[in-house]
């Protein structure tokens, strides 16, 4: 046997005992993980005194002689010598975060492992059982694993943790209460070749051509998230807000909800079914309709904004019985203008491409393709140099209730779930997926929503992102000692960053 050391993903060097037969070498244990020389030192250490097997022993013998009447007999005591090391610094600080938010009632153990394990290293299944190892945490099984995923959904777990993220957004909310959710999708690919009736090619950002599942996530004003749904990959992002807002008022029973979300979901039908199910709304306007909304300002005052400035007008959405009065309001920014005005003058030196023959003829804007050849819609762009800087929010609340800038201030916190969406395909790796039933998929969705869960728990109490957390606490290692049979634990040397880290956690969790 030998003592091996790999890298990880993680960047971390594990260290193992191995041994080969037939020139196939083959892992015997996994000794544990370590960041610095020091720590990897002392893992070779422990790997080797256990490859050895013998003990070395102290000589600590007493004479006995006559002059000595009663003096004890010759003793061989066996000296120290490392069995092991675990993470456990790090896994208390998941653990108690998960306790934290009222986790443990639901599931089993296995699942919690699972999804803290995705914390410290996101992984496939198979390979979360390495992960546990190397933390010093007991791994479930394979068979288990996929066991306890199945139950996960035949129980309807996602159901318990959706209800303990609530009572926890409503405990975190105070007497402000949870007035404001924030709603968003996203598309999550899969390394298949065929569709199926729920991994379908549709409509991507990012231009794949990947079989996909459309995610829907619903997060407090914090970003914390309370649901997460999947649907089809072909289906709309317009049709997946309802469904997802009346899970969540049947769940929870309620209704006196403003709801936030961005201009894909802007539809009259969708305003309608939100309105008659008792939420009101804030969502992105669509800026094409601000010349006839704010005719009366342009006439006036031609394209000339001060920073900052609001306007209200209103707009008639839907047609004949469906058709409603909506509230809408306008927000002008500098340095909005200048974003804006940076991506039209890209967009205009692409249509010139076109038309001079120096680049392929695209679906770009500002194209024109009336004629032989094509040119450049040039009044197409005096109409978006009007709109520089502007951008448009439609509501329902009245502005007794809600005055024009709260609206504008409500609609710029939907960028926290733009965040929690980033965090769970980087730091949690949601994606690319390789389950293929609907049920792995909805079980892996569930660990994912868990593992955000605990991820924006600890950045609201830290402020630090979970990865730096886990690389701030995972070298600190819990060494196991054996001493003449006696099994003793040395804590690990906390440097000053990872403890202001623990006194954050500490202050937080007991006010």
């Amino acid at each position: 046997m030998f003592v091996r050391k790999v890298k990880t993903a993680s960047g971390a060097t594990a260290v193992q005992i191995a041994h080969t037969k037939r020139g196939i070498q083959k892992i015997v244990e996994h000794i544990g993980s370590g960041h610095t020389d020091a720590e990897i030192a002392a893992l070779v250490h422990i790997a080797k005194t256990k490859i050895a097997g013998d003990q070395e022993e102290l000589d600590l013998e007493l004479p006995s002689t006559p002059d000595q009447p009663g003096a004890q007999p010759s003793v061989a005591l066996i000296g120290p010598r490392g069995t092991g090391s675990s993470a456990q610094l790090l896994w208390n600080v998941l653990e108690d975060a998960y306790q934290h938010l009222g986790f443990t009632g639901v599931g089993n153990t296995v699942f919690q492992k699972l999804v803290l394990a995705r914390l410290i290293e996101p992984t496939s299944k198979t390979d979360t059982i390495r992960v546990l190892e190397e933390l010093g945490v007991k791994a479930p099984s394979l068979r288990t694993i996929w066991r306890t995923l199945a139950e996960s959904i035949s129980q309807d777990w996602r159901d318990g943790f959706s209800r303990a993220a609530y009572a926890h957004a409503l405990k975190t909310a105070g007497h402000a209460g949870l007035s404001v959710v924030l709603y968003d999708v996203t598309t999550l690919y899969f390394d298949a070749n065929d569709e199926d009736e729920l991994r379908k090619v549709g409509m991507s950002k990012e231009r794949r051509v990947d079989p996909q599942i459309v995610v829907g996530l619903l997060v407090d004003r914090e970003g914390f998230p309370l649901e997460i749904h999947c649907f089809e990959g072909n289906k709309a992002e317009t049709l997946t807000l309802v469904p997802v807002l009346r899970s969540f008022q049947d769940r929870h029973q309620v209704k006196d909800l403003v709801v936030v979300a961005d201009a894909g979901m802007l539809s009259a039908a969708n305003l309608n079914a939100l309105e008659d199910a008792g939420f009101s709304f804030i969502v992105g306007s669509r800026i094409t309709k601000a010349p006839y909304d704010l005719a009366e300002h342009f006439d006036r005052h031609g394209t000339y904004f001060t920073d900052g400035q609001v306007l209200e007008s209103s707009r008639t959405m839907g047609t004949g019985t469906n058709a409603r009065a909506r509230r809408v309001v306008y927000h002008y920014s500098f340095q909005r203008e200048k974003r804006d005005n940076y991506s039209l003058n890209k967009q205009i030196e692409k249509a010139e491409k076109v038309a001079s023959g120096a680049r392929p003829v695209r679906k770009d804007r500002f194209v024109k393709l009336t004629g032989k050849k094509p040119g450049v819609d040039w009044a197409l762009v005096e109409r978006a140099r009007q709109l520089l800087g502007l951008k448009g929010y439609v509501t329902n609340i009245s502005p007794q209730v809600l005055e024009g800038g709260a609206v504008v201030a409500a609609y710029h916190d939907l960028w926290k779930v733009e965040k929690s969406f980033r965090m769970a395909k980087s730091d949690l790796r949601a994606r690319p997926m390789f389950h293929h039933q609907r049920d792995s998929i909805e079980a892996h969705l569930t660990i994912v929503f868990c593992a955000l869960a605990v991820a924006r728990h600890l950045q609201a109490v830290t402020g630090v992102s979970i990865k730096k957390l886990v690389q701030a606490l995972r070298p600190l290692r819990t060494v196991t000692i054996d001493i003449n049979g006696q099994q003793l634990t040395a804590a690990p040397s906390i440097p000053a960053d990872a403890q202001k880290l623990l006194d954050s956690l500490v202050s937080k969790t007991t006010h």
